[in-house]
């Protein structure tokens, strides 16, 4: 679904997103540390905050993604991103693991997320990215259900495209991920697993710059996804920074949220 021209005449669009996911990586699995929690305080700290004022002093609009148990956890985050103009999508209860939920418990998840999202920011999600960038086979359908615009958790395609259910059309958009537009792959850690950082900072700019130059060639998207305490640290920050201050020099580049590409490329493909 790549429009032939996208909003004001632009040749690209461009899609930045942060998973505000905090402590719920430790929480969801019950566990009790806390090192591992004050990194996921980082976000709400510092990560936040200075990707708030980045976007500020560049008029750009962005989509975060809140599982809705770290909105809890800080219920005036929530309403601070919106009153800045930013969109609030669906990421999980707790950053669940949906694709190993019963289809009832997945839904009630869902559903109840949606509501609290709603009641501490002020504005309905009308998007989901599952926490585990993955669909049960129930998904698709408690997203119909519940209304919502656009998915952000396939890897079909670079543009936006149609969810198909049983081969038949449902109106649900794919604002597409991939692992590697996604700065946790390359610079998260865990000391009790063999993940550990491996790409060089300046490397990792390189390849979403070659990704944004792609896009920018083509007349497509280019989608991002950062975590606040993953891009929000000092050595890496720079990397949004950079990139942000690239394609606002770049003409012909329309920055815009999740919902509002899905919108555009719903009413405007050919």
């Amino acid at each position: 679904m790549r429009p032939s021209v996208w909003k004001n005449g632009a040749r690209c669009a461009v899609a930045l997103s942060f998973d505000n996911d905090h402590e719920t990586g430790v929480l969801r699995d019950g566990g009790k540390s806390i090192g591992r929690m004050s990194q996921g305080r980082f976000d709400y700290r510092v990560g936040v905050p200075k990707i708030l004022k980045l976007l500020r002093e560049h008029n750009l609009r962005a989509t975060f993604f809140i599982p809705a148990v770290a909105a809890l956890l800080h219920p005036d985050e929530p309403r601070r991103i919106s009153d800045d103009g930013h969109e609030i999508g669906i990421h999980g209860w707790i950053h669940e693991r949906n694709v190993e939920l019963p289809r009832e418990a997945e839904r009630d998840l869902q559903m109840r997320s949606c509501d609290t999202l709603e009641k501490l920011s002020g504005k309905r999600p009308q998007g989901i990215r599952t926490p585990s960038w993955d669909f049960s086979q129930y998904t698709l359908e408690i997203a119909r259900e519940m209304g919502l615009l656009y998915d952000s958790s396939l890897m079909a395609d670079v543009d936006c495209y149609e969810l198909l259910a049983n081969g038949q059309p449902t109106g649900v958009i794919e604002v597409p991920v991939e692992w590697i537009r996604d700065d946790g792959i390359y610079f998260n850690m865990n000391r009790f697993e063999g993940l550990r950082p491996y790409t060089a900072v300046a490397n990792v700019f390189e390849i979403f710059k070659r990704e944004f130059d792609a896009a920018y060639e083509e007349g497509g998207l280019f989608q991002l996804t950062m975590h606040p305490h993953v891009i929000g640290q000092r050595s890496r920050f720079w990397i949004l920074e950079e990139l942000v201050r690239l394609m606002k020099a770049t003409e012909g580049v329309w920055f815009a949220t999740h919902a509002e590409v899905a919108q555009f490329a719903w009413e405007h493909s050919s």
